[in-house]
């Protein structure tokens, strides 16, 4: 009999040659990692259980990306993907918000451009399914692919799964939840909606609601409530009717949110449904379970936006997400550890990758809490690595951060700018062969400068 160990052993990947650095995960940090390593001469391979590079961005429809709330906080892949955007007909900014609007069928494309012409490899269909660990040093991951396990070699890793998928299986230690309640943000399942009426919507609320909201006009728009929040919204009083009448749980209407997406006139976004804190974000039966409900609630919210909310009478779900929009789950406990208290000091390191001022959102737990305007916090190399792996980098929502700290540093740009940090200090790890978690940031000759 073949014992699993030896059956492991008969497959290896050597379509790629000798491998620099493997990124696991694909999605909207890996990305940034991967095409910044390859930029630096490393030989680089993603593992990506989908079939499309972005994430949360392409394939989880998460739109727009959130304002970090800091000036000169885009590090240069960030400002590279707003300018490819500008290049096709997609003007991220609305010029009042900060937020940048994005289109995930140009996202795609960019990604796939970039990935192309900086030589990254991408496994697509492919899952983490262990790592193989020697006295610290991750050697060897197992990946589940249509031909089998596969095994890939590498010289550093980096973990871009957003849960610290790599980071647990190699015996790093983690948190998962708020430490008060041990309960993950909520998850959100997305999806899309096009055939609408933007100009009527947005007549709709800011003529006949006044929606303090509307700020933007179109193409940019954005509608929502959040119930059981201090600020009160102008279309809640219509949700707490369809409760009423039936046609939407109370679950339905307690968040609900949409923005146009840039560059498809009639399609909207819709940031919603948001599942009930008993879907949990880490088990793995709640989870699927979570996904079956949101299914069912997001045909109820499309029915009810059709039926009593102007611009949407000839709407339609023309696309859902094929991820769930995961807030948090796992977080690593690294060599740096920020927390709330990093936040309101507005803390500096001098091995910063990323700053941002993006308020405390932890939703289902508190939100709404400010820095000064023009405020912000630096994030460290140090949160990205730990004491356990020495050629292992964690990047993206996963980060050594408090819960609290995380619902603030896990917005799109953040995490990019994370991601392209990691690549770069895993492509000058390799090279010069230092360990990734006594790496110094600072040594870094080509590391990306924040600017301002």
């Amino acid at each position: 009999m073949i014992s699993a160990h030896d059956r492991y052993e008969m497959k290896d990947l050597t379509a790629w040659g000798d491998i620099d650095v493997l990124v696991v995960g694909g999605g909207t940090t890996g990305v940034a990692a991967a095409i910044s390593a390859a930029r630096r001469g490393a030989n680089v391979v993603i593992v990506e259980r989908g079939i499309v590079l972005g994430g949360s961005q392409t394939q989880g429809l998460v739109m727009p990306m959130m304002p970090t709330n800091c000036a000169g906080s885009d590090t240069p892949f960030v400002s590279e993907v707003k300018e490819y955007l500008r290049r096709h007909g997609i003007e991220p900014s609305d010029g009042v918000t900060g937020t940048s609007w994005t289109n995930p069928d140009v996202l795609v494309e960019c990604y796939d451009e970039f990935a192309s012409e900086a030589g990254v490899h991408v496994l697509y269909n492919a899952t983490l399914f262990d790592v193989i660990v020697d006295g610290g040093v991750l050697s060897t991951v197992l990946v589940q692919t249509i031909e089998g396990v596969v095994r890939i070699r590498a010289r550093v890793f980096i973990d871009a799964t957003g849960d610290a998928m790599l980071a647990r299986l190699a015996g790093v230690p983690c948190e998962c939840g708020y430490e008060k309640t041990r309960h993950n943000q909520p998850m959100s399942y997305r999806f899309e909606m096009s055939g609408i009426d933007i100009e009527r919507l947005y007549h709709y609320l800011k003529d006949e609601l006044h929606d303090a909201r509307c700020v933007t006009a179109p193409p940019y728009v954005e509608i929502g409530l959040a119930r059981h929040r201090e600020m009160k919204y102008a279309v809640e009083p219509l949700f707490v009717q369809g409760i009423e009448n039936g046609e939407l749980a109370e679950d339905d209407a307690e968040y609900f949110q949409a923005f146009s997406v840039v560059g498809r006139p009639d399609t909207m976004a819709m940031n919603c449904p948001e599942l009930p804190l008993k879907f949990s974000a880490s088990d793995a039966v709640s989870y699927s379970e979570g996904v079956t409900y949101g299914r069912a609630s997001m045909r109820r919210i499309a029915n009810f936006a059709k039926k009593h909310i102007p611009g949407f009478e000839h709407a339609y779900i023309s696309r859902m997400a094929t991820m769930m929009g995961t807030r948090e789950s796992w977080r690593i406990k690294g060599i740096a550890y920020l927390t709330e208290g990093d936040y309101h000091s507005e803390r500096r390191f001098a091995d910063a990758v990323a700053r941002t001022g993006y308020y405390i959102d932890a939703h289902g737990e508190r939100v709404g809490e400010y820095l000064p305007a023009g405020a912000y916090y630096e994030i460290p190399y140090r949160a990205m690595v730990t004491h356990e792996a020495r050629n292992l980098i964690v990047a993206g929502r996963c980060i050594s951060v408090s819960f609290i700290l995380q619902s603030s540093m896990r917005i799109q740009p953040t995490c990019m700018s994370i991601g392209e940090a990691a690549g770069i200090a895993a492509a000058w790890s390799a090279k010069n062969k230092i360990d990734a978690n006594v790496l110094d940031w600072c040594d870094v000759p080509d590391r990306s400068y924040i600017s301002g």
